[in-house]
């Protein structure tokens, strides 16, 4: 069943909220997912700094001495910081790609939930309440950001098979449904270089979207092409650096409601997640059409 929640902010006086209304939105959609639940959020990207969100099972052996030791193994300034399972690895944005072969080395059972210039991936095993208390989420600032609570059907309940999947920088997805081509779509992507963590059909679909866009499309065309190229039922909302976006299949049994004022841009699962939203008596809401592609950038 699983709930979505996203929120794009056109109001910079509510950025420093925007932890707090996401986590609340999420909350409120417990009982669609009770396996794990996740949350991406995006904060203003600087250009001198990039970000890796890493996450392990056993954070206090992995986490001891890895700033040092990463800085070391790539030949520049690293910081990290610790938020229970997962850990903000901080550097210059020409070392990202060494810092991840690193960790793989350094490492080996930390595992990458995402990396950019403004992107932070938190998501675990349990319900969202206790996954956003886990790493106060709440507090967090950003321009945008989105959620997912999960209830577990393509593949095991574990912390990388919750949501959002991310496959390229700065971009993350999260998913309503089940695809039923995933597996052949794997297997054309990975003939195209991309890899793959997971057995699960949302990462598929975050693939496959990082695909399109780096051979030039942009966040709207590749969303575009979902809709011809991924057979069947699925509501996706995604994020990218600037951008945030939405499509529903042709049939769009998957329920789905969207609001927007002046301040924001919310998507919800149902209803009930954008009732505490600012102005929101006064918004325009609409349940996104079929087979349409809807997408917001800074």
């Amino acid at each position: 069943m699983c709930g979505i929640v996203g929120l794009f902010l056109k109001d910079k006086a509510l950025e420093p909220k925007l932890g707090a209304m996401l986590s609340e939105m999420l909350i409120c959609l417990t009982d669609r997912g009770p396996d794990s639940a996740g949350i991406a959020i995006y904060g203003a990207a600087t250009g001198n700094e990039a970000k890796i969100t890493v996450q392990s099972p056993k954070p206090d052996r992995d986490f001891r001495g890895l700033d040092a030791e990463l800085a070391k193994a790539i030949g520049a300034p690293v910081s990290v910081a610790v938020k229970s399972t997962h850990a903000v690895i901080r550097t210059t944005p020409d070392r990202v790609d060494a810092a991840r072969q690193a960790l793989q080395s350094l490492r080996p059972d930390i595992r990458i939930m995402g990396a950019g210039e403004a992107v932070e991936i938190y998501k675990e095993v349990g319900l969202p309440e206790a996954v956003v208390d886990r790493f106060d989420l709440r507090s967090m600032t950003g321009t945008h950001g989105i959620g997912h609570t999960r209830m577990a059907t393509e593949s095991a309940v574990t912390t990388m098979g919750a949501h959002p999947f991310s496959t390229g920088a700065d971009q993350c997805l999260v998913h309503n449904g089940s695809l039923s081509n995933h597996n052949n779509v794997r297997r054309e992507l990975i003939r195209d270089g991309m890899s793959f963590e997971t057995e699960n059909d949302t990462e598929v679909a975050a693939a496959y979207l990082s695909n399109r866009m780096a051979h030039g499309k942009n966040l709207g065309e590749a969303l575009e092409g979902t809709l011809s190229d991924l057979d069947g039922f699925f509501t996706f909302v995604v994020g990218t650096k600037n951008g945030f976006g939405v499509v529903r299949d042709p049939i769009a049994c998957k329920p789905a409601v969207m609001a927007e004022t002046d301040q924001y841009v919310a998507f919800g699962s149902e209803y009930r997640a954008l009732t505490k939203l600012p102005g929101i008596d006064n918004a325009r809401v609409w349940e996104p059409e079929p087979a349409t592609v809807y997408f917001w950038e800074h």
